[in-house]
């Protein structure tokens, strides 16, 4: 269950840079003069693979006997190039149902497909089908047509971001939790392969938040589905992250009257305050807190002590000291036992706003709203139509009853990929350090035990990396650069082997000018300006060594084994153990 949907802009005019390494992937051409990562104009892409069949006649296929994915095409139209919205390229735009409901769209490129697809991941609880890729800024290939797309609803319709009212239905449950993904993939594949007649030579998956949870599910129950992954903010802790997690966040800053106890108002000095503590201590001193498991900060510094809090020396009362405190601590039983393997991350005060922090006086905040949902619909037999986040018990009990009936459907936290590996699975995954929804700790957590599983650092960093963003909130925006090209970046690596030794993060203005760029370095390396140049230009910052997370203790597990599956035998609904 995800937080904000992950598109969050359109694709912008491509930069000279990924017109030259669309060249270098083979999906291009620029004059032959032009020397290695020299400025050109626009990419200018080959013809593609020419259609086998016309578009209109694709709703004739008949994909009903397709194993696990019995299909039904409703429509296959063309879409004009200057009425696409991914891209100027002409499209035959298919949608069509996936058994029992699970709605979905495939754009597939008339003149310009090179042989590749990528499946796009959803955001929130999903519940609607809209193609919006994440972490492909500037990519080429993408824009151009390159690549065969597809998107689907998870299984279920939605009325809002966080509507969770599928989950009283098991089917749907199975659908949303584990099966959606894999299902797109066998049925995007086939059509694809009756269009143009031949099938994809690679396949890729890109996603945020809820499409972040998606992708590291097809790594683990389906490595075979997917070349190239990419996971940002992964929503996959996915049981205790939108029950427990969310509820404390909500609890923590809400009196019994229901009003907030830190406001907006109040956020900007905390955010300072965090930032006179740690800002230079990760070697540059640039509004952004580079290496927050090294940021160390009690909001008790900053106690009144008796004073009031002014415009010019702002501090807290003892209850916004205690509710800051209950944020950076994260969602704790009567023991002090983590229930979530995470917690609002120093530096990312100002993006409190909108989940934990009303954005206005009386405004709703989202936290108690997906609190709500889940306990609702998601996590107990029985529908509970009054529940709310107050109802949700931090305690040990409640926390292994909970997660025993469902994180072997909803979670994704199996560190063991040696299947991905095994069949030459790529995966980067990516999170932002300032990120309020959901909390990074558990991302970099995830990867941590990965590199357990797998035979430590150096092993993993040849299939998986991650990459942790300063000053990131959720899945973009915040302080620092959020926008990058991580889709060119993984499919070099499926093509070339060519490991991302860095991602270059930018930040635009309204206009489309570049106002700040920086390196990202594989985790646990941070960015410091070692040159003395602008903290603005990426060309100022090399590698240094960053904080590993310690010992990361909560009442769960990162572990192998969890899961189940689901499904109708007999007419009963049989839940087992078992990956896939």
């Amino acid at each position: 269950m995800t937080l904000i949907p992950q598109g969050l802009r359109r694709r912008k005019t491509i930069p000279a840079l990924f017109a030259v390494l669309a060249v270098l992937l083979g999906l291009g051409t620029v004059g032959a003069d032009t020397p290695a990562g020299a400025a050109t104009g626009a990419a200018t892409v080959k013809a593609g693979a020419t259609p086998a069949l016309p578009c209109a006649q694709l709703t004739q296929l008949d994909l009903g006997a397709l194993k696990d994915a019995s299909t039904q095409i409703g429509s296959a139209a063309t879409v004009a190039a200057k009425d696409n919205k991914q891209g100027d390229w002409e499209a035959c735009d298919v949608h069509g149902i996936i058994a029992p409901q699970l709605q979905f769209e495939i754009l597939l490129p008339t003149r310009t497909w090179q042989g590749d697809y990528l499946q796009d991941g959803c955001g929130a609880y999903c519940g609607s089908v809209g193609i919006q890729t994440a972490a492909a800024e500037g990519c080429a290939p993408l824009t151009d047509g390159a690549f065969a797309i597809a998107t689907d609803n998870e299984g279920h319709y939605g009325t809002a971001g966080f509507d969770a009212a599928f989950g009283a239905d098991p089917t749907l449950r199975a659908a949303f939790g584990y099966q959606s993904e894999h299902q797109l993939a066998l049925a995007a594949k086939a059509v694809i392969a009756r269009y143009y007649g031949a099938p994809a030579k690679r396949s890729y998956f890109d996603g945020c938040s809820q499409g972040g949870h998606e992708a590291l599910t097809e790594a683990q129950r389906y490595p075979h589905d997917f070349n190239g992954i990419v996971a940002g903010s992964p929503a996959s802790v996915m049981t205790e992250l939108n029950l427990f997690y969310q509820a404390w966040n909500a609890r923590a800053n809400t009196r019994a009257d229901g009003s907030p106890i830190l406001t907006a108002a109040d956020l900007t000095p905390l955010h300072q305050a965090v930032l006179d503590k740690c800002d230079a201590a990760d070697g540059t001193k640039d509004g952004l807190v580079s290496d927050p498991l090294a940021c160390h900060f009690d909001p008790g510094s900053i106690a009144c002590h008796g004073r009031a809090s002014t415009t010019d020396a702002f501090c807290l009362t003892p209850a916004q000291i205690s509710a800051a405190r209950k944020l950076y601590q994260g969602p704790r039983d009567t023991q002090g036992d983590l229930l979530y393997p995470g917690w609002q991350v120093p530096g990312s005060e100002l993006n409190w706003v909108a989940w934990l922090v009303p954005a206005a006086p009386g405004a709703p905040t989202i936290d108690p709203l997906i609190a709500q949902s889940t306990l609702r619909y998601m996590v107990n037999q029985n529908i509970d139509g009054s529940a709310t986040y107050r109802d949700v018990k931090f305690t040990r009990a409640v926390f292994q009853r909970v997660t025993a009936a469902n994180d072997g459907m909803y979670d994704a936290i199996d560190p063991d990929l040696s299947a991905f590996r095994a069949a030459g699975g790529k995966l980067i995954l990516w999170a932002g350090w300032a990120d309020a929804a959901i909390s990074p700790v558990g991302t970099v957590g995830y990867y941590t035990a990965v590199e357990k599983a797998m035979g430590g650092s150096a092993a993993t960093q040849d299939f998986a990396r991650l990459f942790m963003l300063p000053g990131v909130s959720h899945c973009a925006g915040g302080q620092g650069p959020s926008e990058f090209d991580a889709l060119t970046a993984i499919t070099d690596w499926v093509t070339r082997d060519r490991a991302p030794a860095s991602l270059l993060t930018s930040m635009t203005d309204s206009d489309g000018t570049t106002t700040a760029s920086r390196p990202v370095y594989p985790y646990p390396a941070i960015a410091v300006d070692t040159t003395g140049g602008p903290v603005d230009q990426a060309s100022s910052y090399t590698a240094e060594p960053g904080t590993r997370l310690g010992s990361l203790k909560w009442l769960g597990a990162f572990r192998s084994g969890y899961e189940t599956v689901s499904g109708w035998v007999d007419g009963r609904w049989v839940t087992r153990p078992g990956r896939s």
